[in-house]
């Protein structure tokens, strides 16, 4: 098991440089394509669309092939994705191969997440550990990238990627993990030896519930309400770091290099909160603590529209980062928990609204950003921020329900 998480925790690693590259290099393509930031928009969205396919059909392309034949395919068209932005093609080739590129990464999010999940038994601390390498990868890009900016190399960044994500693809092709090996590879109809697995017969018993997609229709309101949650949360994030370099040199008049290694304090506060995020969570317990994490960052947010200063600027930044660093995957973990039996498709579910958000929103803070200025732009996020902080409110609520629900019939 131990061997299987740190591969999951090695391709989390890529796909949180995938996630972010394109942010810590969109001044540099602007400038290079003579575009606006409306056009940049338009490219990140066009990632998070093909994000969403790749999630939502996850579940049936695991069913067919395998959760390690999924993976593979998702990390292949990753790796081939980079390696043709390396080339740097005209501006309709980029946009063209931009869906593809969020295709592999979000498979490969879907995948690999329900499978550490389910393999782990629901266990915070793991997924914590794999969102912290999700964390350490969009860290490196930014600094990467800002050397590669002083030097005048940008266009490295890509290619970088795509060397991390062929080795990846190696390993997941080469490497055994004993007997685990029968449970992520291909299982006819889900089976194991000519008996129902217990994720089939779980599921099963779901929908002789009765209700949609197999949920019991007792939990869809907090399945609706945890996945509008998740299309926020990932917009509003997707947001924020995409297009944070552009903000501080801006508002506060920062170097392009400086601008991009500033994106990296965000998400070392990311990696040092995700460290401890699952260990803590557990202690509080999940309820509790996503209710702090996301109303600190609602009161941050609000404190960086109002103060442009530089050394403010990155103190929030930094402040935000920790409370941002744990919400993704214990919210993750809690909404699992709460309707068991259905890992994988409630995984594929709340990370797909979470790439209709990561498509959405972006391309809307791009027009902010055209339309109005950084202060104004900062509002808009820090309203996202606010209303993200309700919608949880209410998923809280409904959640207690849930468990209550549970608890009566057990």
């Amino acid at each position: 098991m131990k061997k299987l998480i740190w591969i999951g925790c090695l391709s989390y690693l890529v796909i949180g440089i995938a996630h972010v590259v394109g942010g810590a290099i969109l001044e540099q393509l602007i400038d290079y394509y003579g575009l606006t930031y409306k056009d940049g928009g338009q490219w990140i969205m066009n990632q998070f669309l093909g994000f969403l396919v790749g999630v939502v059909f996850a579940p049936s392309i695991t069913a067919r092939i395998g959760k390690r034949g999924a993976v593979l395919i998702a990390i292949g068209v990753l790796t081939l994705s980079e390696a043709a932005y390396s080339l740097l093609l005209p501006w309709g080739w980029m946009l063209a191969i931009a869906p593809l590129a969020g295709f592999g990464f979000g498979m490969t999010e879907a995948v690999v997440g329900a499978m550490i999940i389910d393999l782990a038994k629901g266990k915070a601390s793991a997924m914590s550990r794999l969102e912290t390498f999700f964390g350490v990868g969009a860290l490196i890009i930014p600094v990467a990238a800002a050397y590669l900016i002083a030097q005048n190399v940008w266009q490295v960044s890509f290619p970088i990627l795509a060397a991390l994500s062929g080795v990846t693809f190696v390993l997941w092709l080469t490497m055994s993990f004993g007997k685990l090996d029968e449970q992520i590879g291909y299982q006819p109809k889900a089976t194991v030896s000519g008996t129902p697995s217990s994720d089939s017969l779980e599921q099963g018993a779901a929908g002789a519930r009765t209700g949609y997609f197999g949920y019991p229709r007792t939990a869809l309101p907090f399945l609706l309400l945890s996945a509008a949650f998740f299309m926020i949360y990932v917009g509003m994030e997707m947001s924020f770091s995409n297009y944070l370099p552009s903000l501080l040199i801006e508002r506060s008049q920062v170097d392009e290099s400086s601008a991009a290694a500033a994106l990296s304090l965000f998400w070392a506060t990311m990696v040092f909160g995700r460290i401890f995020a699952g260990a803590l969570a557990e202690k509080m317990g999940y309820a509790k603590y996503l209710f702090i994490a996301t109303g600190g960052a609602t009161i941050v947010f609000a404190l960086m529209a109002l103060m442009g200063q530089l050394s403010w600027m990155l103190f929030f930044v930094a402040l935000s980062g920790l409370f941002f660093s744990g919400i993704f995957g214990i919210a993750l973990v809690y909404a699992n928990a709460l309707i068991p039996g259905m890992t994988e498709r409630t995984t594929s579910l709340l990370v797909a609204c979470g790439g209709l958000g990561g498509a959405i929103f972006p391309r809307v803070t791009g027009w902010f950003m055209d339309r109005y200025d950084g202060g104004v732009t900062l509002w808009y996020v820090s309203a996202l921020v606010l209303i993200m902080l309700l919608v949880l409110a209410a998923m809280l609520v409904l959640g207690r329900g849930q468990s209550q629900r549970r608890e009566g019939r057990s």
